[in-house]
């Protein structure tokens, strides 16, 4: 087993920042150095207001602040972390494909070959390269021919490593994990390449937490553990819908079904819909992969995951509408949150960015209070779909930086995070300030309804009549 002084990961974003900066508090006698290609999200890895990382999420910033400098680094200068690392982890970004073959479901993977042959040009000595990204099955094989083709006479070993974090607890995440997953080949050079990594974590988790499985079980068992969580929720959401019809409450199945043991409790909170850089992205690859492989039933199961989790948000912005006497033109609704889940400043897929989407189409009028998310991140998020010229986007959409601030004349809050400040708020100020009927759509079933009632709100809870 090799003994590992330095470690390189590519990509400064949401997986690479978070466990680079865990290992490096764990491991002190390993050098890691974190690499990425923007100036200006390294200079903010690097700045000295914690308070400034690209990144938020509980704890990150306390781990930074005890390690960079030490033994961990960010930096812009790729090849020279490539040469000096004996482990490189590869964690750039996956989008799904906006072009060509696999359009709106396969993962595009040109950031993770232009890794591979970055590390294939620069590499002089042997590496056990690790790939961090979510990544389509089989993936780890081209990886491999891209590095063994090179005429370095490098030996490369190809390690899956799939991170299985979930936003806003990541750091309580690395450092309990319930389990780590390393794929490999289970050849001796493999094995040891396994072993090494599998070291690393060792420093802060119990061996039998570290599984070590063949390469391409551990990159599908990644896509199908996110499927798996995120058929739950929109499992939990359909029945929302079937219980505003019939007078039951969500909250209570939820228990019921909940407490049974091979069931259990998790994920089957209703709300406005998942959101989030994985769930999506990794059912819409499996169901590529199943049509790849002639497996339509396969992928036609999967699909439906996703086509349930769009339905309630449009259901959620359909509700308001007609709630409103059937037109929100000129009316200004109120968005409570915008990140898609508490705790994180990351937007990818929120469920927010459609609803608003929905509401602006029928010129709506809108006003955002996010504790955590930027001006510029709100307006690049509803620019990205191309709906409406950016201007409009900016005449229709305004954001605020206190939330009395947004309430101030609104028809209507629509509550799309859970941040747990919303629960402290002076309800019966917000109630004052607001034009009267004054409507509250809890998309996130944060408050009592009947306090909320009391209050004189036209209060409405997804999976509560």
């Amino acid at each position: 087993m090799k003994k590992v002084s330095k470690i390189c990961c590519i990509g400064a974003g949401y997986v690479g920042g978070p466990t680079m900066s865990v290992i490096a508090n764990q491991c002190p006698e390993i050098q890691v150095t974190v690499v990425d290609i923007n100036q200006e999200r390294i200079d903010r890895w690097n700045d000295e207001d914690l308070d400034k990382l690209p990144i938020y999420e509980p704890g990150l910033k306390e781990i930074v602040g005890a390690n960079r400098g030490k033994n961990l680094f960010f930096s812009t200068e790729v090849d020279k972390a490539i040469d000096e690392a004996e482990i490189i982890f590869i964690s750039v970004n996956t989008p799904t494909k906006t072009y060509g073959k696999g359009k709106g479901q396969a993962a595009d993977l040109k950031f993770v070959e232009l890794c591979a042959r970055n590390i294939a040009k620069v590499a002089t000595t042997d590496k056990i390269v690790v790939e961090k990204s979510t990544l389509p099955v089989r993936t780890a094989s081209a990886i491999k021919s891209i590095l063994e083709n090179t005429g370095n006479q490098v030996n490369f070993e190809i390690l899956s490593n799939p991170e299985f974090l979930a936003e806003g607890t990541a750091v309580d995440d690395l450092l309990n994990a319930d389990r780590v997953l390393i794929g490999g080949d289970d050849t001796p050079s493999g094995k040891a390449a396994k072993d090494t990594l599998s070291s690393i974590y060792a420093h802060w988790l119990p061996k039998e937490r570290i599984l070590q499985t063949n390469v391409w079980s551990s990159e599908l068992s990644k896509l199908v553990a996110n499927a798996f969580l995120a058929q739950r929720v929109s499992s939990i959401n359909a029945i929302s819908a079937l219980c505003e019809r019939t007078d039951a409450n969500i909250a209570e199945v939820s228990r019921a079904i909940g407490t049974d043991s091979r069931i259990g409790s998790k994920f089957l909170n209703a709300s406005v819909g998942f959101g989030g850089s994985c769930f999506q992205k990794d059912i819409l690859n499996l169901v590529y992969i199943a049509r790849s492989f002639g497996l339509p039933e396969v992928a036609d199961y999967w699909e439906q995951v996703i086509i349930m989790n769009d339905y309630q948000k449009k259901r959620f912005a359909d509700h308001i509408i007609s709630t409103l006497y059937n037109t929100v033109s000129g009316k200004k609704i109120a968005f409570y949150g915008w990140a898609f889940k508490k705790d994180t400043n990351d937007t990818r897929e929120s469920a927010a960015i459609y609803v608003a989407d929905a509401l602006l189409e029928e010129r709506a009028e809108i006003t955002v209070y996010d504790p955590k998310v930027s001006e510029e991140r709100i307006y690049a998020d509803l620019d990205y779909l191309e709906t409406r010229s950016p201007e409009e986007n900016r005449r229709l959409l305004k954001v605020v930086k206190e939330p009395m601030q947004a309430a101030e004349e609104a028809h209507a809050i629509a509550l799309l995070t859970e941040w747990d400040e919303f629960k402290t708020y002076n309800w019966d100020t917000v109630y004052e300030k607001m034009l009267k009927p004054a409507f509250l759509f809890d998309g996130r079933r944060m408050l009592s309804k009947e306090a909320m009632e009391k209050k004189g709100f036209q209060y409405y809870k997804i999976g509560q009549s």
